[in-house]
């Protein structure tokens, strides 16, 4: 069953201020580290062309969005064939880099980073519009098997479950070692 994941965050300053030029320029390298990355089915992300941002519906942000005309904030929505595949990736490599350096652009809030769910039946769709639905509950009702973290995981029978760190740690070795290969 393949694991939707949904992120939001929202910056300081204004999208296209220079403060967020380190944000960008790290973003477009891990999106592409993404595609490398063992155990992601599919994304979105800003820099795809209009026709496979479609695929997720039109674009839509949680009601803790404060629009200030920037026209965008930093969401993402991806599907992966593991936790721990997801895990692996978020907490490694240029994302982890980006994970720490997040107070230098990303105000502080009382919503989640993230929210994660399972897809039923080997579906291969989400949108938009469905993250936002599932971050929001979770922001409201905490975690459930609906809408979950990593810090309180759910597997797809909706059982808290224990993510496999062991089997995450293999994952990103197994990347690492696919990503070096490519590029000699």
């Amino acid at each position: 069953m393949p694991l939707a994941l949904y992120t939001f965050g929202q910056f300081i300053e204004p999208a296209d201020d220079e403060a967020n030029d380190g944000f960008r320029d790290l973003a477009a390298e891990i999106f592409r580290a993404a595609d490398d990355t063992g155990g992601l089915l599919a994304r979105s992300g800003f820099d795809l062309d209009e026709a496979s941002a479609s695929a997720w519906g039109e674009e839509v942000f949680p009601r803790f969005y404060d629009n200030r005309g920037d026209g965008w904030v930093p969401a993402t929505l991806s599907l992966w064939d593991s936790i721990e595949a997801s895990f692996a990736f978020t907490y490694s490599g240029l994302h982890a880099q980006a994970l720490r350096r997040r107070r230098e652009w990303f105000r502080e809030g009382n919503w989640p980073p993230l929210v994660m769910w399972w897809l039923p039946n080997d579906e291969r769709g989400t949108t938009w519009s469905e993250g936002v639905k599932r971050y929001e509950h979770l922001h409201d009702f905490g975690a459930s098997p609906f809408a979950f973290t990593f810090k309180e995981p759910f597997n797809f029978e909706g059982k808290p479950m224990k993510i496999d760190k062991e089997r995450a740690r293999q994952l990103r070795a197994a990347t690492a070692l696919s990503v070096q290969r490519a590029s000699a």
